[in-house]
């Protein structure tokens, strides 16, 4: 089997975690790391064991290449998607697509045109039990969607000296905590329930009006700390904690909250859908369970299990049932997605991945979400 030969661009948190997916699937060869200067791109090869250190300029001149996956920070999406769709290069963008709602248009534009693989790593899809639920609204075993409710919680930025690039708007752009973790939470919701959300009204707050910025080098989720005089204090413009009420296409409604500084939730998802027939739960740190609320009968608790699944679902579980799957499986089991269309070397006319155009869709919402904050009103899609 020839293996297609793949560069990842950084190496912060979930550069890494891209790599051990990839890996995780056989026909698939991490060739090339690319870093901001090849003194980094070295040392991180280096100790991820790829093969080759690059610039991200050298690397798009290497025609052994056939995908790019870009998971450095938010502002450089958009500018490095389309270096890569130039270079005639498949593509696998982290989230958000790109600060700028234009930017996103043209990269969707730009992907259609060239045909080429295109996809954005909202791989929280990809848990077998978000799939399952998805399925069963589809087969009618929820029946009419009354409401959703959903957070999303971490507690990672608790702290006044919890520092990280995303807190810089100039980096990461003029939302964080809804664009960061807010957007995971409304592409699964608009995907589990297959309705779109038409209007929205959001309140903003920041907790920490200024934060301590380390003066050395300290990686995300790293948990070292540093001596008051390694600290300078800077002022922050993006949200700590939004919540979100929205408005459906079914005339229903809804509403999210997501918080940065919850403390003892690492990284709290929970969704609830309310339906006339049954209402569904899911958490993403107990992934592996679902529960099923009823009114004239029993609640019913499911678990993973292929054998429970439906067929579409259970496409993404690896392992019998009570063998847990959690993050890292979401990465390999949507990978698997993209590079079966790799091998076919298009876009398919209707990808079962998150493409562009749902980081698009994402990055539309968002905006509209930080409007309403602003204008403290509502505000169509």
């Amino acid at each position: 089997m020839e293996k297609i030969k793949v560069a990842v661009v950084g190496t912060g948190f979930i550069g890494p975690a891209h790599i051990e997916a990839l890996r995780r699937n056989p026909n698939i060869e991490v060739a090339t790391l690319c870093e901001v200067n090849e003194e980094l791109a070295k040392e991180k090869a280096a100790l991820l064991g790829i093969e080759k250190a690059m610039l991200f300029e050298d690397m798009l001149k290497d025609e052994e290449i056939k995908v790019v996956h870009i998971c450095t920070p938010n502002f450089l999406h958009y500018s490095q998607s389309k270096a890569v769709l130039e270079a005639g290069k498949h593509v696998v963008c982290e989230k958000p697509l790109a600060t700028k709602i234009e930017e996103a248009e043209e990269l969707v534009a730009l992907a259609e045109k060239t045909g080429l693989v295109n996809a954005v790593h909202f791989n929280l899809r990809y848990y077998p039990m978000v799939r399952q639920m998805k399925t069963m609204r589809e087969s009618g075993e929820l029946g009419d969607i009354y409401s959703i409710m959903g957070s999303y919680l971490q507690d990672w930025l608790f702290l006044q000296t919890d520092y990280n690039w995303r807190l810089e708007p100039d980096k990461s752009g003029d939302s964080r905590a809804i664009a960061d973790i807010g957007s995971h939470l409304l592409d699964l919701t608009e995907y589990v329930t297959g309705l779109k959300i038409t209007e929205v009204m959001a309140d903003f707050s920041t907790v920490h009006k200024t934060r301590l910025k380390p003066l050395k080098a300290i990686e995300t989720y790293s948990g070292k700390s540093l001596a008051p005089s390694d600290y300078e204090e800077v002022p922050i413009n993006t949200e700590d904690h939004a919540t979100v009420m929205l408005r459906f296409d079914n005339g229903n409604k809804g509403s999210v909250t997501v918080s940065q500084v919850n403390a003892g939730r690492k990284n709290r998802l929970n969704i609830e859908i309310a339906g006339s027939k049954a209402n569904f739960e899911w958490c993403s740190e107990k992934p592996n369970e679902m529960w099923i609320g009823k009114r004239e009968t029993a609640n019913q608790q499911l678990m993973k299990d292929p054998s429970l699944f439906n067929a579409e679902a259970g496409k993404l579980i690896s392992f019998p049932g009570g063998h847990n799957e959690g993050f890292p499986d979401t990465s390999k089991q949507m990978f698997k997605e993209v590079y079966a269309a790799v091998i076919d070397g298009k876009q398919p006319e209707q990808p079962s991945y998150p493409t562009f155009a749902d980081g698009h869709r994402e990055l539309l919402i968002c905006e509209r979400i930080i409007e309403s904050h602003k204008k403290q009103a509502w505000v169509k899609i």
